[in-house]
């Protein structure tokens, strides 16, 4: 919105309602994907999708609440003008209860509605008994593929969060929203290549677990997001007492958790058409 110039992102008011208003007109996307996900791949009669679109309703907003009624009270109990009014509060809770809610509930509908019929077909022949794992060095492991896999993306976006630190807890002015957006665009290419490049070292050496190692493996670039707040806050900012190292770590816990889910479902979706694509290319005798 800032690139094309519809709202000045310099007002945090602006820019804070503009996110509450984008996160409940597009909750009807998230439960259409959701649902109609779930279902192609556990069958559009399973009975647990609604727990499912339960899910999706609260995955996020859920520990973003929990946060901020924490932070919440200790502006209060500073008297800081951080703190909102309970009407606010109010106002925010309806939005989520009659807005969000019921538009994750209507997409989620839809989603299963249109995943009925369509059920997941794999693209090869499958054996219902998981093949042994053979061995593998420490550096093919789990652990060290979520850490390349973050650290890639990370280094492809450091110049550009520091200036969105230093824009967001330094107080100073930033207008390069055309290179935020490709940063952003370059983020989100290198997140989907890195993880399908190693699902398929993966796969190579015959370990077919990727489903949860592809989200962990995008995702991982929050982490890294969050381990950059403390040399940001230690060694960058002047903040100190309680009220700010909670609100700072607080709201980045927040906003790392939001990376984490967004670049985690990149990876996941992005080895999902990859896996799908190279083993229809199998030729079965």
């Amino acid at each position: 919105l800032a690139v094309m110039n519809m709202f000045y992102p310099g007002n945090r008011g602006a820019m804070y309602t503009a996110a509450i208003v984008l996160y409940a007109l597009t909750a009807g996307t998230a439960g259409f994907v959701s649902a109609h996900l779930y279902c192609r791949l556990s069958g559009s009669e399973s009975a647990r999708w609604a727990w499912n679109l339960v899910l999706s309703a609260t995955l996020f907003p859920g520990p973003v609440f929990l946060m901020f009624c924490f932070l919440n009270t200790v502006a209060i109990m500073y008297n800081s003008q951080a703190a909102l009014p309970f009407g606010t509060i109010l106002v925010i809770m309806v939005i989520w209860a009659l807005v969000t809610l019921p538009l994750t509930i209507i997409g989620g509908i839809a989603g299963r509605n249109m995943a009925k019929g369509k059920d997941f077909d794999t693209p090869c022949r499958t054996n219902k008994i998981p093949r042994e794992i053979p061995p593998v060095p420490w550096y093919r492991q789990g652990p060290c593929q979520v850490f390349m896999a973050g650290f890639l993306p990370f280094s492809a976006i450091y110049i550009e969060l520091h200036y969105i630190f230093a824009s967001v807890w330094g107080h100073k002015l930033y207008t390069l929203y055309g290179i935020l957006f490709i940063a952003f665009t370059m983020l989100v290419i290198v997140t989907s290549f890195i993880t399908i490049a190693l699902t398929y070292f993966q796969l190579a050496i015959e370990d077919h677990r990727w489903w949860w190692r592809s989200l962990f493996s995008g995702g991982s670039t929050g982490i890294f997001v969050y381990a950059y707040c403390f040399f940001y806050y230690f060694g960058r900012s002047g903040m100190f007492g309680f009220l700010q190292t909670s609100f700072f770590f607080g709201y980045m816990l927040l906003a790392s958790y939001a990376a984490f889910i967004m670049l985690g479902t990149i990876g996941f979706l992005s080895s999902l058409v990859f896996v799908r694509r190279i083993y229809r290319a199998i030729k079965c005798d």
